[in-house]
């Protein structure tokens, strides 16, 4: 049961390299005779089942006490792993805005250098509400940008922009008020 978490911090990892390897490489993968569409479906499916995973690992550790360094560490760098791949695909496949995704991907780079100057400088920056906020935005318009069926994808998208770049913020401010 103690490593149920890590294990799933690692399936998210396999299943960011098989959602770019679907996402980029779906004419190796499927027969001649099946539909694109079904790329769309397959890279869904998996970005929804790994974004899963990101819910229950962090679920299992705190309601069994069974977090780990492991995790601590894995888990957000995984996240990011699942994140950066799946908007990859979209950029090449021309589905994302590249501003969005690059505001997106620097704020994810931003705060994983602030947390790595605050574990070093002994501060807890604690996550907040609007993290999570941040990562259902995320998920939702990643989700409806790959499904590639409902036009509101880019709206969602930039929904997320608007809600990372304020929980960066919210972060940055929680940095300076512990060092203070």
């Amino acid at each position: 049961m103690k490593h149920i978490p890590n294990i799933l911090t690692c399936s998210r990892i396999l299943l960011a390299i098989l959602l770019l390897v679907v996402m980029l490489h779906w004419e190796y993968i499927a027969p001649s005779w099946v539909d694109i569409s079904w790329r769309n479906y397959c890279a869904c499916l998996i970005f929804c089942i790994a974004s899963i995973t990101d819910f229950f690992d962090g679920y299992i550790a705190r309601q069994f006490d069974l977090g780990s360094t492991f995790g601590e560490v894995f888990d957000p760098l995984a996240d990011k792993m699942l994140i950066l791949g799946a908007f990859i695909g979209l950029l090449l496949l021309d589905r994302a805005n590249a501003w969005a995704v690059f505001i997106i991907l620097a704020r994810e780079f931003y705060i994983t250098g602030l947390r790595v100057v605050a574990a070093n400088s002994r501060q807890n920056v604690a996550a907040s509400p609007l993290g999570k906020y941040k990562t259902g935005f995320q998920i939702l318009a990643v989700a409806f940008l790959l499904a590639d069926f409902f036009p509101g994808g880019t709206l969602f998208l930039w929904i997320a922009v608007v809600v990372t770049l304020y929980s960066g913020l919210d972060y940055t401010f929680k940095y300076y008020k512990a060092i203070v």
